[in-house]
């Protein structure tokens, strides 16, 4: 029976595990490039088992890419699990910092009473600048970000998007058999 295919494009996030080995994360950013995707963000970090890093990976695709990707992704030697998130099913959250003008003393009360609305922080004062530490749902951010426009923006240094399924759910939960992740890896 053949699977049909949403092509409506949308937001997905990949979560990957991958054993914590030099040049680990170049691997599965060739591959989108190979296929021809675009990666939104991609972070990776450290995990709660030692020797395994989590990859996060944003593509903008339909349902179809996002499966093959995926599949793509699970035949690298080094990756140990690999879950498919929507917009609907996961929590994601950035971190940006922006350097903002703000030579007058009224500019710096209104960027401050801006920051407070958001619930961010000034995180360092000078005479000519502030800059400020917000995180969120990346449009929490972005919408920060264009308010914080019109005081004159210097610098922003934005993390990637990082996700985490809702509810009791985990990338570790046993959704496919192991030997499919497993598959041809132990045939060299």
């Amino acid at each position: 029976m053949k699977k049909e295919f949403d092509t409506t494009r949308k937001l997905y996030t990949l979560c990957i595990l991958v054993e914590d080995i030099p040049g680990v994360l170049s691997q599965v950013a060739r591959l989108f490039s190979r296929k021809g995707y675009n990666i939104e963000s991609i972070v990776s970090g450290a995990t709660d088992r030692p020797g395994i890093t989590r990859i996060s990976i944003e593509i903008l695709g339909d349902e179809l890419m996002i499966d093959q990707i995926a599949a793509q992704c699970r035949k690298l030697l080094p990756v140990q699990a690999v879950k498919i998130l929507d917009e609907e099913t996961c929590i994601r959250q950035e971190n940006a910092f922006v350097k903002v003008r703000a030579a007058r003393r009224e500019e710096r009360d209104e960027v401050i009473q801006l920051v407070n609305i958001f619930h961010a922080k000034v995180i360092d004062v000078d005479k000519e600048a502030l800059t400020i530490y917000t995180f969120g749902n990346p449009a929490k951010v972005k919408a920060l970000i264009r308010m914080l426009e019109d005081f004159g923006i210097m610098e922003i240094a934005k993390t990637g998007t990082i996700a985490i399924e809702r509810g009791s759910h985990t990338i570790y939960d046993i959704n496919k058999l192991r030997e499919e992740y497993d598959y041809g890896k132990n045939v060299l």
